[in-house]
């Protein structure tokens, strides 16, 4: 069986990184295309062997992706079309339906009360999602909350499945080795305590909450280690200089070796 997987972009994030850990664990024969920004995730799918499109959407209003994706499936002649946020959910649905591809399934990796992946859930935002329900076969849902909130919506029960995100916790697996290592590259004392935050760095992560609440206590001996990187990388260093305490933070970026980072803190 071929998937071929749709997401908006493949720059380091949650579902990012689901779908890189989906298509190295199937079965299946996987092929991946991201509508705009083939970055960092891109690597890690083409250093496991995945073929990695960058369709080049020049913007949200570039219409004209959607026939280039159909063009594209139509060549690739996929059994399943899989696709992974709200942009690419647009317009895979429907370009999986012009070039006829027998099954579209859904994953809904981000839906909160009233906003989806960061966007504000509008009456047009939730309208075009279920105009192009008619195409979908089955939605995933990564929780219950999600779920119920895509029921919400008027998606049908009959086509919604739970399934939680995986965890490949061979990934994560550090050394001593690694410890030391990080350390030393981010100039961290061997004997410090060490607080560590993994993610996307954007404001509904609440970073800023993070750092205000463990300023008071941040020094010489304890320090915040952030890895990650996103639109609030510039306002997070603003703040740990406002508070006093930027000699105490460290910010790695997006880091792919993740165990050894994670072996660090």
């Amino acid at each position: 069986m071929k998937v071929l997987h749709v997401i908006t972009g493949l720059r380091t994030g949650g579902a990012e990184n689901q779908l890189a850990l989906l298509a190295r664990h199937t079965r299946a024969d996987v092929e991946v295309v991201a509508l705009t920004n083939a970055d960092e995730v891109a690597e890690v799918l083409r250093a496991d062997g995945v073929p990695v499109t960058d369709l080049g959407m020049r913007s949200n209003k570039d219409l004209a992706a959607v026939w280039r994706l159909a063009r594209l499936l139509r060549r690739a002649r996929p059994d399943v079309v899989h696709v992974h946020l709200y942009r690419a959910t647009l317009y895979g649905r429907l370009a999986a339906w012009l070039a006829r591809v027998p099954v579209v399934v859904t994953t809904e990796h981000s839906l909160l009360d009233g906003s989806i992946e960061g966007r504000p859930v509008t009456p047009a935002v939730r309208a075009l999602y279920l105009a192009t329900e008619r195409f979908n076969h089955a939605t995933v849902a990564v929780s219950d909350d999600v779920a119920q909130r895509l029921l919400d919506w008027g998606v049908r029960a009959d086509r919604l499945h739970v399934v939680p995100n995986g965890v490949d916790f061979a990934v994560l697996q550090g050394s001593d080795a690694d410890r030391a290592r990080v350390r030393a590259e981010l100039g961290v004392p061997p004997g410090a305590e060490v607080v560590g935050g993994l993610g996307r760095l954007h404001h509904s992560k609440s970073w800023d909450l993070l750092l205000r609440a463990l300023a008071p206590d941040l020094g010489a001996g304890r320090r915040l280690v952030v890895i990650g990187d996103g639109d609030q990388a510039q306002p997070l260093r603003a703040l740990a200089e406002e508070l006093g305490v930027a000699a105490w933070v460290h910010r790695p970026g997006a880091r792919a070796d993740l165990g050894a980072v994670l072996a660090a803190v």
